[in-house]
């Protein structure tokens, strides 16, 4: 376990129960979640702020220790304040290593270097960022891998095309979903149409007065 945080519990819950803690230099928080009611707690503000820095606390599994026992639970939110942007409230919900929770996912696109429509000046399109997937609270993962080297210009790679870490699943199930596509370059573009152009037999507006001209003599 990476983010351990000890958490005091606040007896009193409310508006003017968060301002103080905050002027004590904490941070306020709800425990939820499970077959347990709601707990008030918080959090000092140092800690928060440091676990906020290593990158493993939003989004992720941590540990509460309290009274010498530790609780297991999942950052779901932390709200930040909009001019300072110091979190001023985080929630927690309880779980186990087994316990399936949705997180959004980053993906981690792979292959480029060797993609034949990436070679050929195609650009890489990203459709999603990232990919939200139902899996056990104690298997997140890191990142989501996508391989893009075999995808030519106006190839696509879909969620089915993706090896999912063990145990996790997108949580949307109705359609089979774009991650990115391989588009060709703005200028590929132009000069294709350029040469369409061309090929059409389209004669500049020069050479269509001379031969009139020349008709008319």
């Amino acid at each position: 376990m990476g983010v351990v945080l000890d958490v005091t519990v606040r007896e009193n819950t409310g508006t003017g129960n968060a301002r103080e803690a905050r002027r004590n230099g904490q941070v306020p928080g709800v425990i939820y979640g499970g077959d347990e009611d709601s707990v008030a707690v918080a959090v000092k503000m140092n800690e928060v702020l440091k676990a906020l820095n290593s990158g493993d606390f939003l989004g992720s599994m941590i540990e509460l220790s309290h009274d010498g026992k530790n609780q297991k639970v999942f950052t779901k939110d932390v709200q930040f304040h909009p001019v300072t942007d110091f979190p001023v409230h985080v929630d927690f919900y309880r779980v186990t290593n087994k316990t399936l929770i949705d997180v959004e996912v980053s993906v981690n696109f792979v292959g480029e270097e060797t993609s034949p429509g990436l070679k050929e000046g195609g650009t890489l399109n990203v459709v999603r960022y990232s990919i939200e997937v139902k899996c056990p609270a104690g298997d997140i993962p890191d990142s989501i891998e996508a391989d893009v080297s075999k995808l030519e210009i106006g190839d696509a790679i879909h969620i089915s095309d993706i090896t999912l870490p063990k145990g996790a699943k997108p949580t949307i199930t109705d359609r089979d979903f774009t991650i990115a596509t391989i588009i060709a370059s703005r200028a590929a573009v132009e000069e294709d149409e350029e040469t369409e152009d061309v090929e059409a037999g389209d004669v500049p507006a020069t050479e269509q007065t001379e031969d009139t001209d020349a008709d008319e003599g």
